[in-house]
């Protein structure tokens, strides 16, 4: 149990070595999200389901 500690503590030292550096001089990544489904595109689909539910009620009264 003690091993993995020691092995765990210097995993982390030696990972926060090569990290820090890095994003020092790097920087953190920035994410360039695109919404690849528009608002549009979200509307057409409640619409398709609401028409749908209404098909399905009408056939089953």
């Amino acid at each position: 149990m003690e091993e993995e500690n020691t092995i765990e503590n210097n995993w982390k030292g030696i990972k926060e070595v090569l990290t820090s550096p890095s994003q020092d001089v790097l920087g953190l990544k920035t994410h360039h999200h695109t919404g690849w489904i528009s608002i549009e595109t979200l509307d057409r689909i409640q619409e398709r389901k609401n028409k749908k539910t209404s098909v399905n009620n009408s056939r089953t009264r």
